[in-house]
């Protein structure tokens, strides 16, 4: 079956806006701001390549950033959640054109649909949990020019969050040392201290591989963009 292919007339970017539910209930607000700004360093360095403007935190408990491609977004949104899990995130993804300069180190002044998309994706899921309305979505794509991709691609966000409602922070804990290890449950029962079984259970009692096919299915598509015209 051939793939899907996301051509736009235009260079196309991946805009990623996101912030911080009831921040200010936090106790430790201090603590979660840098704790995310260690997790958003981390991300720079380690998809450096595929970065147009760096993550950074720019307003309060808000934070951006901007991709060359769509390849790596939800699995940057899936770090960023869990890393700071059981902090509540919300993200809005906007797929579009970059109309001014770019500035590597700074997502800042940078103007367009891309970000205008992603502005909107998440002012509407704010508008939702005021509404009490699909209050558990916390990611939402708007792709110019590609309605119908988006509502498949939001759809299966909202079947991604069902799943992630069922993690608990030891099964997050056990996830992301699973992660980290190379996907080895030996390895992960070994950082763990705990017995190879048990982390076998966590993963299937999280849905995780679920999780994890659903998540390669988006990634994959959004890879998919290109400019018309690029081979």
């Amino acid at each position: 079956m051939n793939s899907v292919q996301l051509f736009f007339p235009f260079r196309p970017y991946v805009a990623v806006i996101g912030d911080i539910r009831h921040s200010k209930q936090l106790s430790d607000r201090g603590a979660v701001q840098a704790r995310l700004s260690a997790v958003l360093e981390e991300i720079n360095r380690d998809c450096g390549p595929e970065l147009a403007s760096k993550f950074m935190i720019t307003l309060g408990d808000e934070f951006q950033g901007l991709l060359k491609t769509g390849s790596k977004a939800v699995y940057i949104l899936d770090t960023i959640e869990r890393e700071l899990y059981p902090v509540r995130l919300r993200f809005g993804i906007g797929v579009g054109e970059i109309v001014t300069d770019i500035r590597p180190e700074l997502p800042l002044g940078a103007d367009g649909p891309a970000y205008y998309n992603a502005r909107e994706a998440i002012e509407s899921l704010k508008t939702a949990e005021k509404k009490k309305m699909e209050s558990k979505v916390n990611a939402k794509i708007l792709i110019q020019g590609h309605e119908e991709v988006s509502e498949l691609i939001n759809a299966v966000f909202s079947l991604m969050t069902v799943v992630r409602e069922t993690w608990t922070e030891r099964r997050v804990e056990i996830i992301n040392s699973y992660l980290k290890c190379g996907q080895t449950q030996e390895k992960a029962a070994h950082s763990l201290g705990i017995h190879q079984s048990n982390v076998q259970k966590a993963l299937a009692a999280s849905s995780f591989y679920t999780y994890r096919r659903a998540l390669e299915a988006v990634s994959k598509l959004l890879g998919e963009i290109g400019e018309a015209g690029d081979v």
